[in-house]
């Protein structure tokens, strides 16, 4: 993901304008990305049921799930984006996830865009939050 906050930067603008539903931009862009990562020998799932709902990406790799949500920034608090993840873990039974939040305010540099955070849950789980 780290990679790929660099393919973000250096191409969103291009991607973002060729889609009318700008909303989906973010999700086809990453999906894409990473098919090129995993090819061979894993399988991206979009909308992976959870049982409590349904994850924006899933990669099935080697027995285990890896699994992301998506968000664009802004639209909800980051608390609520935090909690329905860790519920996603706690159906799947993951001890980490990704949170990968898209912002799209023209007024904001790059460098406040993009960053990685590691968020410790009180359950010893772990939730990256990744700012594209």
């Amino acid at each position: 993901l780290r990679e790929f906050q660099r393919f973000w930067r250096e191409n969103a603008d291009i991607w973002v304008k060729r889609y009318e539903y700008r909303e989906a931009a973010p999700h086809l862009i990453l999906q894409a990305f990473l098919q090129r990562v995993v090819n061979g020998g894993a399988m991206i799932l979009r909308e992976m049921a959870t049982g409590r709902g349904r994850v924006d990406l899933g990669v099935l790799h080697a027995g285990r799930k890896y699994m992301m949500e998506l968000k664009l920034a802004g639209r909800e608090p980051l608390e609520e984006s935090l909690r329905q993840t860790a519920g996603y873990m706690d159906t799947q039974g993951a001890r980490e996830a990704w949170l990968v939040v898209f912002d799209r305010n023209p007024k904001k540099s790059w460098e406040e865009k993009i960053f990685w955070k590691d968020n410790a849950l009180p359950d010893g789980k772990r939730v990256h939050i990744v700012g594209c």
